[in-house]
Formats: C-alpha cells, sequence, structure tokens
C-alpha cells in the first residue's frame, strides 16, 4: 500500500505556476502618497507656515517688512536744477512765421492746395488723378485725368473698311486740346464706339502738342499762311476787341490755344482734320519779335526801322 502511494506521487510531478497564473503571488507595491498642495492665498495668511529653504543651507529664513505702511503717500521729489540751467523760450515768444513759411510747411505735410498755387515745384494736378466712379447698374466707369487741359472734338465720322468677310465698322474722331495759354494739339484716333475713338484721339493729341507765339494783346505777332493736303488757312492779327474771326476747325484751334484777337480763313479744301492740321502748320511758322532780333544780333527798336 505503501510502495503503490509512492508510485503514485512519484509519477506526479510538481508544476510551477504560469506566468499569468492567478495563482501567482503578486509583489508587494509601495503607493506613493503626496501631501495636500497649499493654496497661495493659505500662504499669505500664514506666512509663517511657507518657510523657504536656501542652497547648500539648512535652516529656513523668512524677511518680514512690518515697518512698510500699504496706505502711506507717497511724494516725489524731483531733483535740483544745475546752476547753468536755461530753460526754453516759449512757443508764442518766436518770430511770427509768414503766410509763405506756413503755405510751405503745409504743402510739406498734406501737399499741393486745391488753388493751384504750389511753393516747393509740386505738380498742382496731383490731386486730379483718376477715379473711379459707380453708375447706376454698379459698373464702375474712369474719369479721364485732369492735366490743365481742355478738349474739344471737332468731328465724329463713320468709317468702314472692306475685309473678305464684308465691311468693318469704325469710328474716327478728331480732337483739339489746349490749355488756353499757348499749347494746342490735333489729334485723331479710329476705334469701334465713338467714347474710345475721342479718347485715343485727345491721347494722339496730347502727343502733338505745340507752343503758339503770341503777344500781350493775345493776338499773332505777325500773319502766316499754313498748307496741309489740299487745305489751305490763312491767319491774320487783330486789333483788342475784335474777337476770334474763324470757322470751322481753324476756330476751335484758336480758342483752345487762347488766342482772343485774329483773323482765319479757310481758302483750300474744307476737310476738318486737314485744316486744323494746316493750322497747327501756319502757327508753327511764326516766331516772336525777341526771337528775330536775337539770331539777327540787334535791339527789338530797330526792327521797325
Amino acid at each position: 500500500m505503501a510502495a503503490s502511494s509512492l508510485s503514485t506521487f512519484s509519477s506526479l510531478s510538481v508544476r510551477t505556476p504560469s506566468r499569468f497564473s492567478p495563482f501567482q503571488s503578486q509583489p508587494h507595491h509601495t503607493f506613493f502618497i503626496p501631501k495636500p498642495i497649499q493654496s497661495p492665498f493659505y500662504l499669505l495668511l500664514n506666512p509663517t507656515k511657507f518657510d523657504p529653504i536656501k542652497p547648500n543651507s539648512t535652516t529656513a529664513e523668512t524677511t518680514f517688512f512690518d515697518n512698510t505702511d500699504p496706505e502711506e503717500i507717497s511724494t516725489y521729489d524731483p531733483p535740483e536744477r544745475p546752476e547753468d540751467f536755461i530753460e526754453p523760450a516759449s512757443f508764442d515768444d518766436g518770430p511770427m512765421e509768414s503766410e509763405e513759411e506756413i503755405a510751405k510747411a503745409y504743402e510739406e505735410l498734406y501737399g499741393a492746395a486745391y488753388s493751384g498755387e504750389t511753393f516747393l515745384g509740386n505738380d498742382i494736378y496731383a490731386m486730379d488723378s483718376k477715379v473711379k466712379k459707380t453708375t447706376a447698374f454698379g459698373k464702375t466707369k474712369k474719369e479721364k485725368a485732369k492735366d490743365g487741359f481742355d478738349e474739344r472734338v471737332v468731328q465724329v465720322r463713320r468709317v468702314t473698311k472692306v475685309v473678305k468677310g464684308g465691311k468693318q465698322l469704325h469710328f474716327r474722331a478728331v480732337v483739339v486740346v489746349g490749355d488756353k495759354k499757348g499749347q494746342v494739339g490735333v489729334g485723331v484716333g479710329k476705334a469701334k464706339e465713338v467714347i474710345a475713338a475721342v479718347q485715343k484721339s485727345a491721347v494722339n493729341a496730347r502727343r502733338n502738342l505745340i507752343t503758339v507765339p503770341m503777344t500781350k494783346y493775345l493776338t499773332f505777332p505777325h500773319r502766316s499762311e499754313g498748307d496741309f493736303g489740299a487745305a489751305r488757312v490763312m491767319l491774320r492779327p487783330a486789333a483788342p476787341g475784335t474777337g476770334v474771326i474763324a470757322g470751322g476747325a481753324v476756330r476751335i484751334v484758336l480758342e483752345m490755344a487762347g488766342v482772343e484777337n485774329a483773323l482765319g480763313k479757310q481758302l483750300g479744301s474744307n476737310n476738318a482734320l486737314n485744316n486744323a492740321r494746316a493750322t497747327v502748320v501756319a502757327v508753327q511758322q511764326m516766331r516772336q519779335f525777341s526771337e528775330v532780333a536775337q539770331e539777327r544780333g540787334i535791339p527789338m527798336e530797330e526792327l521797325w526801322k
């Protein structure tokens, strides 16, 4: 009986519990319980509870300001002035500025005034740049730049160009620009719309500006004639109060140039563009008395002898 029990016990093998066996003995864990954190309000009410420990020291030090009164009103004592101190002059004690100096300072800060006068040599038309305007239909429209020149439309004609597929319709505009101070120009332009044709011709006229010689009575210094193509124009000076006696494109060119007393006559073709250009040719042939006297090297009084 004993032998059989020993044989049975010997056949049994003692096995260690598996790694994840529930019967395996668990290790003992040490849990760290932090101390409660003291709020800053608690430390303010109990300053003795907070003892900061300096590095390299074993004792705690606490500093108290018992002699400071937070409700005390402190006064500021400015330093004394040095003996060589000179007080600067008041703004009102300085010399009075002239109107020209005030205008220059104003122009330096804000630009040229709307009055058209400049003291620093700036462009008086800088404020008249292109401005966008909104029409009733919500479209934006740009205004033409105001550079001191006025525009007059002399003629608008409808022209056609014959091509392989038919005819192309365009508009040709003749425009005269001038500042009425002695400068005038004639331009021509073509486009599919009238407005575009006028704009093109105005740009072309600004590129072909000329200076008209005039006397103090706003008339020509002498008579002149000009030809352009089949057109021929005759120009004559007139006495003060006569006005501009001319017709067609000649009158428009003289008015835009600023001539107030003159006589003009178209002797050739009635073409408006050729007559306007013939007027420009006649004006370009004129010269002032001072220019002729300077070229001859004589005083102006001897020109009439």
